[in-house]
């Protein structure tokens, strides 16, 4: 039996039992449902909790301590490190890696209107196209936020959660990459295992995709130069293009500030991510 650490949300669980499956091992691994503190204080905003890892910090510490074997995550919610005698074995196939405005069409918005997201990177994309645009916070798993549709002219959330739960609102607009650069590792889902677990390291190996895996190491190469946790609104998204792998980038100068965005090519994707991220700081800092 193979004991897979997951938080306890309908998506969580969806991605740990597409982790067994992908393992051809799905009768053979016990999901451990653990409580992390994003979860505990669902109606806080992210930034006032913690910010980045808030979801997984306690999922990584069952894997440490013996009573999981392996966590599978959201790649999104991980932290630029990974912690010390944890590795990341596994990035499968990444599914859509956008995000969408549930309720309404971009360009359907009227003057002002309310939109809702947990997210300072999405405001202030938003913003950038909409200055007139108003937002109010969004948490809660994703039937609570779809349930909060009718509250608001719009709401933003990750296409893959769509997708993956099969929810089909009725108005999905779905927000190009050029439009709202995605989370570092949105769409990716990520597996760690302890260090020195050999054998299950090989297991894992066996589901990682390849293309996937340069894409998003690259993107958190780009956050790991930002400073790790950044507090600022960061995004990036990285696909490869044959040999080469292109990556657009954003940071803001803060929750209300201006969007500086970033593109480039090359071959070795950490070295593509850090140099978009010193270009960033270099705007931010003039």
């Amino acid at each position: 039996m193979l004991r897979a650490a997951t938080r306890g949300s309908v998506l969580a669980r969806w991605q740990t039992a597409h982790i067994a499956e992908l393992l051809g091992r799905a009768a053979d691994v016990e999901p451990l449902l653990v409580a992390t503190s994003g979860d505990r204080l669902a109606d806080e905003p992210i930034s006032a909790i913690g910010g980045k890892g808030v979801f997984v910090k306690e999922v990584q510490a069952a894997v440490l301590d013996g009573r999981a074997d392996i966590a599978v995550h959201s790649a999104k919610d991980l932290p630029a490190a990974t912690p010390e005698g944890l590795v990341l074995a596994a990035v499968p196939n990444r599914a859509d890696p956008r995000d969408v405005l549930v309720g309404c069409r971009l360009s359907d918005l009227s003057q002002g209107a309310l939109v809702a997201t947990g997210s300072a990177r999405r405001r202030v994309q938003l913003r950038e196209y909409r200055p007139d645009l108003r937002f109010a916070e969004l948490r809660g798993n994703i039937g609570t936020r779809l349930a909060k549709t009718a509250d608001f002219d719009g709401i933003v959330m990750a296409k893959a959660a769509l997708d993956r739960l099969g929810e089909h609102p009725a108005v999905v607009d779905v927000l190009g990459c050029e439009v709202m650069v995605p989370q570092v590792g949105q769409g990716a889902l990520a597996v760690e295992c302890r260090e020195d677990d050999h054998r299950l390291r090989t297991l894992l190996a066996a589901i990682e995709d390849p293309i996937t895996r340069r894409a998003v190491d690259a993107e958190r190469a780009f956050l790991t130069t930002l400073g790790g946790d950044c507090t600022l609104p960061a995004g990036a998204h990285a696909h490869v293009e044959g040999d080469t792998l292109a990556m657009r980038a954003v940071l803001a100068d803060g929750s209300d500030g201006r969007c500086h965005t970033v593109g480039g090519e090359g071959e070795d994707g950490e070295a593509l991510g850090q140099e978009l991220a010193r270009q960033l700081l270099d705007m931010v800092a003039r």
